[in-house]
């Protein structure tokens, strides 16, 4: 029984309702324009991987249930009513009538089920090995009604309802099974969802507009009244904050994502407080982190002591003082810390080059004389200390630059080479790298480290592609999966979250203490963030 406590909790609690969030009599119309920091490579809903397109996704297509940013209570979305078993090995879901995909097709029951099977294809056909994880314990979607799906529970997990629910989105069979080389192509750039906005047009040189769709079933839905409000949303690509900032004092963006520094020290122009305005603000949702992966096949960077010793010389404290006012903290593992699930009692790996000498010689690796870089024998050749970081992001040039210095003066050669989005996620998806920067965004409060520290997620592009194994991380991770007592799950976790801090898979960069944004005053909004989200969905145009 205390394995399914969660679970059960569910089944009384799932149909009731929080109280909706937003303006209930928020005007709707106008157009809202917004910063992405890059053109998404694919915006196919199988197998793309890349936040820039989930941020598009989210408006576009629709899930089978909501979530309250205030509560996080389930609400309903594609499906009307869901049932939990009371052994919580099975879910069923019921569709609402009438719901349209963008090309005027009806959905069906159908297109859910090929949403769950072309997820856990056994060859991987629809290239979506990275979401695999978190629906492999579903054994079966089954249609038992015209309208009506039953997910059956292969094996406990503590969050296969919420997956199911909230995480699969829903899309459309008639365009996505078996498509050709060329159809493929055209799924790359194209959209058809069932959601509040449809892509009016993706521009790779410029951005991408979405125009809301005007027979959305939300439109009906009490819960949503105060949600998508904007007739146009112009999403412009913008890769360097300064221009951003330099659109928003423009009058070209209404929205942009701020860090810590360019919070302080660039928005305080004559316009900042008057025409734009920034936040600083807190929530529940989990925060990302920064960070440099190294590719743990390669042989240089293969040995844990190398890569504590290259900990030792990246200088994350100086970094944030002189660059983000104090207002990071220096990340200490494999997520945002101030998560309940980050073990408190790991520290941070402090700068410290003489430490960082030894551990580099005991590893092998030798200062010979008329030479500034240190090397070691490996496979019986000489190699040196040198590697390549590859860097999508000019705002963070400066982090690697003071990063290389130091790290020269310590005998270790790096080289930063600055890369396209495109090209960059690509290299990444074919292990052709040897490091790497890189993020993670926030993701779900509740956190599974499948997805990116699990062996199983080395293969077909997955998310572990620094091909990080742990034995023992992996059982840890396995058992975890299945605890249903958060506190106990929590437990386990803590001690995943320190062996692979340890293991420094990673150089781990930041963790921010708040969350930044910019907005302008033609925006309306209920609060500076919501419980467990900033809300931008329940935004307005004031004067539209």
């Amino acid at each position: 029984m205390k394995l399914y406590a969660l679970v059960l909790s569910l089944i009384l609690c799932s149909q009731v309702f929080a109280t909706p969030i937003g303006n209930q009599k928020a005007p709707k119309g106008g157009t809202y324009r917004m910063q992405l920091d890059s053109a998404p490579p694919t915006l196919n809903a199988l197998s793309s991987t890349d936040y820039y397109a989930s941020l598009v996704q989210v408006k576009v297509m629709d899930t089978l249930l909501n979530k309250n940013l205030d509560s996080y209570e389930f609400e309903p979305a594609l499906a009307k009513e869901w049932k939990i078993a009371k052994d919580g090995m099975s879910f069923e879901f019921t569709l609402r009538d009438g719901v349209k995909w963008h090309d005027g097709k009806p959905l069906t029951i159908e297109d859910v089920k090929f949403s769950f099977d072309a997820i856990m294809d056994p060859s991987n056909k629809y290239k979506t090995a990275s979401k695999k994880s978190f629906f492999e314990n579903i054994k079966s979607a089954e249609i038992i009604a015209p309208n009506k799906i039953k997910f059956t529970v292969g094996k406990p997990y503590f969050d296969n309802f919420n997956q199911i629910a909230t995480s699969l989105l829903i899309v459309p069979m008639h365009l996505y099974k078996n498509p050709t080389k060329e159809q493929e192509k055209v799924l790359n750039k194209t959209l058809i969802g069932t959601g509040p906005y449809m892509l009016a047009d993706f521009d790779r040189a410029k951005g991408i507009i979405l125009k809301a769709n005007p027979t959305w079933w939300g439109k009906t839905d009490s819960n949503l009244k105060g949600a998508y409000n904007f007739d146009t949303i112009n999403m412009r690509f913008i890769s360097e904050i300064d221009v951003a900032i330099q659109r928003m004092e423009n009058g070209d963006l209404d929205f942009i994502e701020l860090g810590s520094e360019s919070f302080m020290k660039k928005t305080n122009g004559p316009k900042w407080g008057k025409e734009i305005f920034k936040v600083k603000t807190q929530n529940k949702q989990d925060g990302g982190y920064g960070f440099i992966a190294l590719n743990l096949t390669n042989p240089i960077l293969s040995s844990k002591k190398t890569r504590v010793a290259l900990a030792h010389l990246f200088n994350r404290r100086e970094m944030i003082k002189k660059f983000l006012y104090d207002l990071s903290l220096p990340a200490t593992g494999p997520l945002y810390q101030q998560s309940e699930y980050a073990d408190p009692s790991v520290k941070p790996i402090e700068y410290d080059p003489k430490l960082a000498l030894k551990l580099l010689k005991e590893d092998g690796w030798i200062a010979t004389p008329g030479e500034t870089v240190l090397t070691k024998v490996i496979a019986g050749k000489k190699t040196p200390l040198s590697f390549t970081i590859l860097n999508p992001s000019k705002d963070i040039e400066k982090y690697l630059t003071l990063f290389r210095e130091d790290a020269k003066k310590a005998g270790v050669n790096l080289e930063v080479k600055f890369i396209e989005w495109n090209a960059f996620l690509k290299l990444i998806d074919e292990r052709k790298f040897e490091a790497a920067a890189l993020s993670w965004s926030g993701g779900d409060v509740d956190w599974d480290p499948k997805q990116i520290w699990h062996s199983d997620s080395i293969a077909n592009a997955g998310s572990n592609y620094i091909g990080y194994k742990n034995p023992k991380v992996d059982q840890l991770i396995d058992e975890a999966r299945v605890i249903m007592d958060k506190k106990e799950r929590v437990k386990r976790l803590r001690e995943v979250y320190k062996m692979i801090a340890e293991d420094v898979p990673y150089l781990f960069m930041f963790n921010p203490k708040f969350k930044y944004y910019g907005y302008s005053k033609q925006i309306g909004r209920e609060k500076d963030t919501y419980q467990y989200d900033i809300g931008n969905n329940y935004w307005w145009i004031a004067k539209p």
